[in-house]
């Protein structure tokens, strides 16, 4: 866990607590189809965490998600997030892949587009 200030111009940053992978039972996301930041980490104990925005939040929990299914393969739980953006091969997660989903959107539109200015003979 990170706590962060800022002294005039400079922003600071601080280690306040560390935890093992190992020991993380669970990461519950509140609510899966409200759009917010805070979740919940269990450990031996339950620790109430609030992230940038809910966008760095299912970063985060990827993220974790990755690194269990490399490293440790243990039974890790998700809950109340959206397993839409929550898989990392899902085409609407929001890791890198904006541009992606854009020219996506843009292709469909544009193929309907022309789709429609087309004659029918």
């Amino acid at each position: 866990m990170v706590k962060h200030w800022r002294v005039d111009r400079e922003e600071k940053y601080e280690i306040v607590e560390k935890w093992f992978l190992k020991d993380l039972e669970m990461i519950d996301g509140k609510e899966a189809d409200t759009d917010n930041p805070y979740f919940d980490m269990h450990f031996q104990k339950v620790y109430n965490m609030e992230a940038y925005s809910c966008a760095s939040k299912y970063t985060f929990a990827r993220t974790l998600n990755k690194l269990n299914a490399t490293y440790l393969k243990k039974d890790f739980k998700i809950v109340n997030f959206d397993d839409t953006y929550l898989n990392d091969d899902s085409i609407w997660s929001s890791s890198n892949r904006d541009f992606l989903v854009v020219m996506r959107v843009c292709f469909y539109a544009s193929n309907l587009l022309c789709l429609s200015l087309c004659r029918l003979s």
